[in-house]
C-alpha cells in the first residue's frame, strides 16, 4: 500500500474537487432559483403557463441527466451553430435539469401548508404575494430543507457523469491518478471516504433539519 499517490497528486485531486463543487454550486443555487419560478407557475391561475411549466418538469423528470448532457454538448451546437464548451455545457445541464426537481420540491412544500393560512393572510388584508412572502414560504421552508439537503447528495454524486463531456470532476481525477501510477486500491479507497463523509456529513444535517421542522 503506498497512500504517496494521494499528496503526490493532491493538486490533480483538488482541481477535480474544485469542479465537482462548482457544479454543485451552481446546480443548487441556479437550479432553485429556475426552480423556484417554475414553481410558481405550475401554481399559477394561468392554466397555459401552469400546463407548460408542468410539461417541462415531466419531460425532464423522465430522461437521464447523461442524455441532457450528451443533447447540450453535442446536439444543441448543431441546432444554434455555436459550440459550446463543456464547462458551459455541463452547468447549463445541472441548473436546467436540477430545477426540474426543485420546483417539486417547492410545489410541495407550498401545498403543504394550510389552506387556512392563506384565508387567515387575505382576511387581515394581505395581498397575493405579501402572503406568499410572509405567511406560506417561512412555514414552507422548513419543510423543503430535508429535501433540499437530499437533492445536494444526489447531485454531488451526479457530477461524476460529467466525464462523458471531457470535463475532469473528482472522480474523473481519480481516474487520471489511477492510469498514471496503477494503484486503484489508494485511490479508490480515498475517493470512497471522501464522498462517505460528505454524504454522511450532508445526512446528518438532514436528520437536524428533520427535528427542527417538527419542533
Amino acid at each position: 500500500m503506498d497512500w504517496g499517490v494521494i499528496w503526490k497528486y493532491r493538486e490533480l485531486l483538488a482541481h477535480g474537487m474544485a469542479v465537482s463543487a462548482m457544479l454543485v454550486g451552481a446546480g443548487m443555487i441556479g437550479g432553485m432559483i429556475v426552480g423556484a419560478l417554475l414553481a410558481l407557475a405550475r401554481l399559477s391561475r394561468f392554466r397555459a403557463l401552469a400546463l407548460a411549466a408542468g410539461g417541462y418538469v415531466t419531460v425532464i423528470r423522465s430522461v437521464p441527466l447523461i442524455l441532457v448532457l450528451f443533447w447540450f454538448y453535442f446536439m444543441l451546437p448543431l441546432v444554434t451553430g455555436q459550440p459550446m464548451g463543456a464547462m458551459t455545457s455541463a452547468l447549463t445541464t445541472f441548473v436546467l435539469f436540477e430545477a426540474a426537481f426543485y420546483c417539486e420540491i417547492f410545489r410541495a412544500g407550498i401545498l403543504a401548508v394550510p389552506q387556512g393560512q392563506s384565508l387567515a393572510a387575505a382576511a387581515t388584508g394581505l395581498g397575493s404575494w405579501q402572503t406568499l412572502r410572509l405567511v406560506v414560504l417561512p412555514q414552507a421552508v422548513a419543510a423543503m430543507v430535508p429535501l433540499l439537503l437530499n437533492q445536494a447528495v444526489i447531485l454531488f454524486q451526479d457530477t461524476s457523469l460529467v466525464y462523458v463531456v471531457a470535463l475532469r470532476d473528482f472522480l474523473t481525477a481519480a481516474n487520471v491518478v489511477v492510469g498514471l501510477n496503477e494503484r486503484p486500491i489508494e485511490v479508490y479507497t480515498f475517493v470512497a471516504v471522501v464522498y462517505l463523509a460528505i454524504c454522511y456529513g450532508v445526512s446528518l444535517l438532514v436528520g437536524r433539519s428533520k427535528k427542527a421542522a417538527l419542533r
